[in-house]
């Protein structure tokens, strides 16, 4: 199968999710994932009508998506990876949207610098839904707090939750937990569910499935 194939089976999954969970079609966007692939196995996929992607790293990001969204002026372009203080001016002028907002920090180097850029862009606080050490994300029960810290001291406009459930767990019961937190805070999006498990995100809320090796294959080994 080509990339754009696994996009058109990809898709359909979704589509017949929404419709056993009772979810009007199209609720649910498709993130691709394309981290460690370069400009020429992404251009079939956005040429097959893909237009929202993500990706980990800011420095990767800056070698492929300028040229690809110079020609292809409607991409929505994700960071779902950490996002470093160091890496904001640069994280601006490239994504529409930061998934990973999860410390006061960063929430204060974001407002000013899309302030100091013009630019506004589209923010998920990243919830660890886990509570697992290793992992960002803020504690679900100091997520509330976070996010009025942000809409009054930063002035940020968060519009949802984004999480990662534990490898070891499984999914759904993460899935519920962040989708009724983001009822909670009266936010509207929540980014949920990658290859394994989007499926199972939609039945329980998803507006965003990030999906990667289901669509591009398997990733590259680092040299």
């Amino acid at each position: 199968m080509t990339a754009k194939d696994r996009l058109a089976e990809v898709k359909a999954n979704i589509s017949a999710a929404e419709q056993e969970a009772g979810r009007a079609p199209g609720s649910v966007t498709l993130v691709a994932v394309s981290k460690t692939f370069g400009a020429e196995d992404i251009a079939p996929v956005i040429e097959a009508g893909q237009r929202t992607f993500g990706e980990n790293r800011v420095q990767e990001s800056q070698g492929k998506w300028p040229g690809l969204k110079e020609t292809y002026p409607d991409i929505e372009l994700h960071l779902i990876g950490p996002l470093q203080t160091n890496k904001v001016k640069d994280a601006v002028e490239l994504f529409d949207v930061i998934e990973t907002v999860d410390r006061d920090r960063l929430a204060g180097a974001l407002a000013k610098e899309m302030e100091t850029q013009g630019r506004t862009l589209r923010l998920f606080v990243q919830v660890n839904t886990g509570a697992e050490p290793q992992k960002a994300g803020v504690l679900p029960e100091e997520t509330a707090d976070f996010v009025k810290r942000c809409r009054d001291e930063y002035g940020l406009q968060i519009e949802g939750l984004m999480a990662i459930p534990p490898v070891d767990e499984p999914p759904a019961p993460h899935f519920a937990l962040l989708a009724k937190m983001a009822t909670e805070l009266g936010l509207k999006t929540v980014s949920m569910g990658m290859s394994a498990d989007y499926e199972i995100a939609v039945a329980h809320g998803a507006t965003h499935v990030r999906v990667g090796s289901a669509i591009f294959g398997t990733r590259p080994k680092p040299a």
